[in-house]
């Protein structure tokens, strides 16, 4: 099968009619999409999330498909676009949450020891490349005003994190600065280990590489001896789950 508009300056050949071809230019984003048939994405059919265009992402993956060579007329790519624009939409959900929502109902119970959940499972999206990276998060902190929050709410947190555009680095501080915001805690410790995709399926092509960051806040962080010892203590606690 042959492809006109990778032979010819006119793209409207690519899509089997004849029409005036015009760029759509993105506001604030220099993103340039041409304008084909937009009956093919029936904005009515496609889920409807806060502040997610799908339709103008399928638009573009269509426009990504013809740029790769592809035909996204073919049986099997014909749903594409609506898919990924589909789960773009649950992949940065985390774009429209706040994670003061989940960590705004405390409990009364007096601690004044490190409260941690190691081993959380995430996934996220590494912005340079938009591939995806996935690991476990470890977190701990430690109550200030005898108030505890449900265990639950800490994985919820690292969820409205982990789903955007990310970087690690970043991703480590969100939850950390967010455990100190809603909670007020007196102390944080944060480790996340992630594998990137980015590193593996491209460029270096490093399969075993694992990426490890740590973020501590309040008194872990004033105090280098306790913050070692509390930041030992927690990755002892998830690599002995791991066994």
């Amino acid at each position: 099968m042959s492809f006109p508009c990778l032979r010819s300056k006119d793209e409207s050949a690519c899509l089997g009619r004849a029409i005036p071809f015009a760029p759509m230019i993105a506001p604030q984003s220099g993103l340039h999409l041409t304008h084909d048939d937009d009956s093919r994405f029936d904005e009515g059919a496609l889920p409807k999330v806060p502040q997610v265009d799908h339709a103008r992402i399928a638009r573009a993956v269509r426009e990504i498909l013809f740029a790769v060579g592809e035909d996204p007329d073919r049986d099997g790519l014909l749903d594409t676009p609506k898919r990924v624009a589909k789960a773009y939409a649950e992949m940065f959900r985390g774009l429209t949450e706040d994670a003061g929502d989940h960590l705004a109902r405390t409990f009364e119970q007096s601690s004044g020891e490190l409260i941690t959940v190691t081993n959380i499972n995430f996934f996220s999206v590494c912005e340079h490349h938009l591939l995806p990276f996935h690991g476990q998060a470890h977190v701990a902190y430690l109550p200030k005003h005898g108030r505890v929050v449900g265990l639950s709410k800490l994985a919820r947190t690292v969820e409205v994190f982990a789903r955007r555009p990310q970087l690690q680095e970043r991703l480590t501080d969100q939850i950390a600065d967010a455990l100190v915001e809603h909670l007020d805690a007196a102390g944080v410790v944060v480790m996340v280990e992630g594998e990137h995709m980015c590193m593996k399926m491209r460029g270096v092509k490093s399969h075993d590489a694992r990426m490890t960051t740590f973020a501590r806040r309040g008194v872990h962080r004033l105090d280098e001896a306790r913050g070692a010892t509390a930041l030992q203590m927690v990755r002892d606690l998830a690599h002995r789950a791991r066994g």
